[in-house]
This record gives structure tokens, C-alpha cells and sequence, in this order.
């Protein structure tokens, strides 16, 4: 089905553009939200006469939505939740929770403002995408944790939980493996030094036996000499 768009709509197309959509998609959203006329002649006639009009109308709710996304920016809305050591949820944090969240926070959104592909089913710190009007958007942080304390320190440290744990267990890892590495390190210095000691002591008896040896020599010298005389 062919339809004129009276707004812009993303990866569809601009305000005044003639699209090509999907029977369904047009009958259940673009037409009755007002967002597209039948791309009829009478239509596109209707739409030249009211275009200066919903383009100032436009710009209007443009700089209103502007406004909105000023207080948004940097968001970080907290939604408390129980989930497993792994960090899956049980359960999950839909579009409807993320709207509700927000709203608390002070600024009033719908469901169908949060760009949620799919359902948040892990802890973490989570960019979300708001649309306050089809040309200004803006992005929240959802922080998904299991107590206040842990949503703290996501907050701090910019990772989930989940994460801090594994980066801890390694760092603790790699602890124990430089522990290891330096004991095997004293243990080879040790036993070089007792090779060492080793040496040293055999040179040292070599030493002794070669001088005792000489002195015996220089002994039978002499008492050949003796005998002689």
C-alpha cells in the first residue's frame, strides 16, 4: 500500500514522502495515528494544502521534544532485580518497565517511546534509546542490579557486576600464578646455590687432596735423597 507521510518515520522515509508499506502496518499504526494519509490523489492534494501547517506544527513539537531530551540526558534509571550468580535475570525488564522508570524519575514517556529491540534479561548497565519525537531521540543508561549497593558500584565502575567478578577472579588468578612462578623461581636459586655449595666443596677437596699428594712427593724425594747419601 502506498502512503504519504506526515511525519518523518524512521528507516521509512521524510515528511511528504510517498512510501510503500504493508497493508497492516498502515491500517494498524500509520493511519490511525495520524502519521500517513492514502497516497491518493485527493490525498496529495489534501497534504500540498496542510504542508506549511504540520510543518510549523512539527518544528513546534521538535523544540518541545528538545527540551524533554535536555532533562533525559545522562539518565541512569535504577531497576532492582533477582537474578543468578551468572547474572541472567529471573525474568526480564521490558519497554513498559523502562517508561514506568522514567516516569518516576520526573519526565512522562509511553511504552512506545522506548526503542527496546528485545526484553533486558542480564544485570548490567544498559543503553537505551528514547524517542521524543520522530527527529530528536536521546539515551538513557538502565543500571539492572540486585541491591542498591551493586547498582552502586556499576554505576562506579562502568560494568556489571557479573563482569567485576570475572575481572576480580582473574586478577586473583593471575596473582596466584606470579606467587607460583616466584617460588619456583627462589626454589631454583636455592637449589643453584646448593649446586653451587657443591662445587665448591668438591674443588675445595680436589684442592686439599693435590696438596697432599705434592707434599708426599717432595716427601719420597727427600728420602730417596737420603737414602742415597
Amino acid at each position: 500500500m502506498e502512503v504519504i507521510l506526515l511525519e518523518r518515520i524512521e528507516k521509512l522515509g521524510q515528511m511528504g514522502d510517498v512510501v510503500t508499506v504493508k497493508p497492516g502496518y498502515a491500517r494498524n499504526f500509520l493511519l490511525p495515528q495520524k502519521k500517513a494519509l492514502r497516497a491518493t490523489e485527493g490525498s496529495k492534494i489534501q497534504f500540498e494544502n496542510q504542508r506549511a501547517q504540520l510543518e510549523a506544527e512539527n518544528l513546534e513539537r521538535r523544540k518541545d521534544a528538545e527540551a524533554v531530551a535536555e532533562k533525559l540526558s545522562g539518565l541512569d534509571i535504577m531497576l532492582i532485580r533477582q537474578a543468578g550468580d551468572n547474572g541472567q535475570l529471573y525474568g526480564s525488564v521490558s519497554g513498559r518497565d523502562l517508561a514506568d522508570s522514567v516516569t518516576e524519575a520526573g519526565v512522562t514517556v509511553s511504552r512506545g517511546q522506548v526503542m527496546l529491540d528485545r526484553p533486558i534479561k542480564e544485570l548490567g548497565l544498559h543503553e537505551v534509546r528514547i524517542s521524543l519525537h520522530p527527529e530528536v531521540q536521546v539515551e538513557i543508561k538502565a543500571n539492572v542490579a540486585r541491591t542498591e549497593d551493586e547498582a552502586a558500584t556499576q554505576r562506579e565502575r562502568g560494568l556489571s557486576i557479573t563482569e567485576i567478578a570475572e575481572e576480580s577472579e582473574a586478577a586473583e588468578e593471575a596473582i596466584a600464578l606470579a606467587e607460583e612462578a616466584l617460588a619456583i623461581a627462589d626454589d631454583k636459586e636455592a637449589e643453584a646455590a646448593a649446586v653451587d655449595g657443591m662445587v665448591e666443596e668438591v674443588v675445595a677437596e680436589r684442592v686439599a687432596e693435590e696438596a697432599d699428594d705434592g707434599e708426599s712427593a717432595e716427601d719420597s724425594a727427600a728420602d730417596d735423597e737420603a737414602d742415597k747419601s
